[in-house]
Formats: C-alpha cells, sequence, structure tokens
C-alpha cells in the first residue's frame, strides 16, 4: 500500500477567532486594529498576543470600508537611484511603519508626465496622502490642489506659498559653502548651479550670491554655470570654467553628480584639488572621506527630513489637529563638513594661463618691431 501524503490549507483565523482567545469581545479586537477607539494598554497587548499568536493579518480592503482610510500613502520621487532620495524614503518608511501605514514608492524619472501618471494611480488607490519631491514644469500643485488632497512637498517646493514643505535651508547651506571659501582666500569662486527651475538650486544661488555682495566680490557671470543635475552637465561645466582665460580658484557643485562629473574633467586635465583648485560639494555620503583627497560637502539630513515630512502629512491625513500657518513650512538646517579638498588659493592654474597669454603677447610685439 503506498503512502498518501496529505495536504490541507490552514483555516485563515478571524476577529472571533482572536476574541476569544484574547477574553475580549470582537468589537474591542477590531478598536485595536482600526485604532478609532481608545484602548486600554492591557488589553491591547493581550489581543496583540493573541493575533500574533493565531497569526491573523487584518484585511486592510475591509478595514477601509469601515474607517474611510486605506492606511496607505504615496511617495513619489525623481529619481530612485539617487542615494538622497533612498535616504528620505527610509525616514518616511520607518516614520510609516511605527504609525501603522503602508508605503507605495513611485519613481517619475524626472519627467512631468511620469509624475502625473504615478498621482494619478495613487488617486485610484485611494491612498490617505502623498509625499512628493517634484519634478521640473511639475505640475502636481494644480492637480492635487483641486481636490484637497493632502500632500506634503519634500526637498523641491512649488513655486507657490500656502503649501505644506519639507525641505532643507538651501539658503543657508549655499552661503556657509562660499563663506567657507572666502574665509580660505578665495575670491574667484565659481557655482556650478544646476537646474534652477528647482528650489534647492535656486536657494543655494541665493546663498551664494549673498555671501558674495556680504564681501564686496564681483559675481561674474562666467564663474555661473547653470544646466541640469547630471554628471554629464558637471563635465560640460568644468571644460567651460576651464577654458576661460582666468579659471576660478574655487568651485562649488549643487549635487554629488554634478561634483563627479567635476572631478572627472579635472581628473582628464591633469588639474589637482586643492593644489589647482578647491572643490566643495553638496551631499556628503559616505564615500566621500575615501576619495582622494577626501570632499568637503554641505550634509544635508535626509533620514530626518523624510521622517518629518511623514510627521507633517499625518495630521493632515487624520484631521485630529489644526496646523498653524507658522508651522506648514519645514526647514531643516545643514551641516558644513570640511576635508582635504579645500584649501587656500594657489591659483597655479590661473599662473599657468597667464603666463602663456604673456608669452602671446611678447611674440606679437616682437613680431611688430620687426617688420
Amino acid at each position: 500500500m503506498k503512502n498518501k501524503s496529505l495536504s490541507y490549507e490552514r483555516r485563515k483565523s478571524t476577529i472571533a477567532d482572536v476574541a476569544r482567545l484574547a477574553a475580549v469581545s470582537p468589537s474591542t479586537v477590531s478598536a485595536v486594529i482600526t485604532g478609532i477607539v481608545p484602548v486600554s494598554q492591557k488589553r491591547k497587548q493581550k489581543v496583540l498576543d493573541a493575533m500574533a499568536a493565531l497569526d491573523y493579518q487584518p484585511d486592510a480592503i475591509a478595514r477601509g470600508l469601515k474607517t474611510g482610510r486605506t492606511f496607505v500613502i504615496g511617495v513619489v520621487v525623481p529619481d530612485i537611484t539617487h542615494v538622497f532620495y533612498g535616504e528620505v524614503f527610509r525616514g518616511v518608511q520607518e516614520a510609516a511603519r511605527k504609525a501603522g501605514y503602508g508605503v507605495i514608492l513611485c519613481d517619475s524619472n524626472e519627467d512631468p508626465k511620469n509624475e502625473e501618471y504615478h498621482l494619478r494611480m495613487l488617486f485610484s488607490r485611494r491612498v490617505d496622502g502623498i509625499l512628493l519631491v517634484c519634478t521640473h514644469d511639475s505640475m502636481a500643485y494644480a492637480i492635487t490642489g483641486n481636490r484637497h488632497f493632502p500632500i506634503v512637498f519634500v526637498d523641491r517646493l512649488p513655486p507657490i506659498n500656502g503649501q505644506y514643505t519639507v525641505s532643507s535651508d538651501n539658503v543657508q547651506a549655499g552661503y556657509n559653502a562660499t563663506r567657507h571659501l572666502i574665509d580660505h582666500g578665495h575670491e574667484r569662486i565659481a557655482l556650478i548651479a544646476g537646474n534652477l527651475v528647482l528650489s534647492p538650486h535656486r536657494d543655494r544661488l541665493e546663498g551664494f550670491r549673498k555671501a558674495m555682495q556680504e564681501s564686496r566680490f564681483p559675481i561674474l557671470d562666467e564663474y555661473m554655470v547653470p544646466g541640469d543635475v547630471q554628471i554629464e552637465d558637471g563635465q560640460e561645466a568644468s571644460t567651460r570654467l576651464f577654458t576661460l582665460p582666468t579659471p576660478p580658484t574655487a568651485i562649488i557643485a549643487g549635487n554629488y553628480k554634478l561634483l563627479l562629473g567635476l572631478l572627472r574633467d579635472l581628473e582628464n586635465r591633469g588639474i589637482r584639488v586643492p593644489e589647482h583648485v578647491s572643490v566643495l560639494g553638496f551631499d556628503d555620503y559616505v564615500w566621500n572621506r575615501y576619495f582622494n583627497p577626501s570632499l568637503t560637502a554641505v550634509s544635508q539630513f535626509t533620514y530626518d527630513m523624510g521622517r518629518r515630512s511623514f510627521g507633517l502629512l499625518l495630521p493632515l491625513m487624520t484631521k485630529e489637529q489644526d496646523i498653524e500657518p507658522t508651522e506648514r513650512q519645514i526647514w531643516l538646517p545643514t551641516e558644513l563638513r570640511i576635508r582635504n579638498s579645500t584649501g587656500p588659493p594657489r591659483d597655479i592654474v590661473g599662473s599657468e594661463t597667464k603666463k602663456r597669454n604673456q608669452m602671446k603677447s611678447n611674440k606679437g610685439i616682437v613680431g611688430v618691431g620687426q617688420d
């Protein structure tokens, strides 16, 4: 006689099963799950222990029908591969988990059309709220504003006032970065500004201007290089700066990709940091300290940005408390981490350029005399 293997599907536990094991009423179990009605800590723990013992998972759809909420939020970022947004998302996810919320992550890939698609998809999924990092030319504030939908703008801010926002204080960050180079003795400071449609890059430019004007240094158009935010944009900006008759002695790169492009171009040209030019970037990651030389950079508190963003969104979704107008915009401080890529100006590049120009000038004078 052959042995037959027996297979069976375990019966799914119900609220009634949890209530029996915890010795409470089904309504008490429901109150613990939804969080709408307060339950004593002792009873709540009994219910949680029973749920764990029975491996009971609440039905999210049924829960949403009862409460009118899905306990899910959407997060839309412009580049999921960017370390910055990965750190922000970690902060969001941890805060959301503690509050009993799930998270749907979407990548707009810096495309406003993708951003709109993701927003409409999230609306159709009936998420309770959205955290959004805008693309350039974003119309999200119009789309969400018409719906009076709970949304918090993160890092990149919309061009209208009165929105709920969480961002670094990029004006102060740009000022501090520039002031650091000025204090080292630099006057010819260039800024690879990035995309000035985006509020972080625009605000850093404002801080740069403020520091330069305060020191009564000229702000030269040729030292201000706007563009986009990718590695190749940093390379192109560096090429533009180092074909000038008088190159800068210090350069600020508006984000880490621009910084990488700048460093690649400097290496190709044989320009040494900081012997020939001081370099400072935004966004400080672990590898910055392992470059040779280690990189001076403005550090943003990205995890805290994500955590605070969810903290601002939560009362908008639950409507359990009013948010004062002065508390609708959260500005986080930044920290300048000084390493070996910045120092006093040596002006070797500028001196070499001046020598070449002088030689050309001398040759021209001799030629005229010979005629």
